[in-house]
């Protein structure tokens, strides 16, 4: 894996922690909604918009 991927992986798997601890309710649903773009966007190697998916979903948690 590319050094990029690896940080992504790394984001991903502590953003899905930060949703998962955050208390039921309108900011997690949107979070979570950020997540799964995130995870379609990963899986399309579209890192850069993984990026920006992650960062919605931790700033909607926040």
């Amino acid at each position: 894996m590319t050094p990029e991927q690896t940080n992504v992986t790394e984001k991903m798997t502590s953003v899905k922690a930060a949703c998962n601890k955050a208390p039921a309710g309108p900011r997690k649903d949107r979070a979570l909604e950020h997540y799964q773009a995130a995870e379609k966007a990963h899986e399309a190697n579209n890192y850069g918009e993984t990026n920006r998916e992650l960062d919605a979903a931790a700033k909607a948690i926040s």
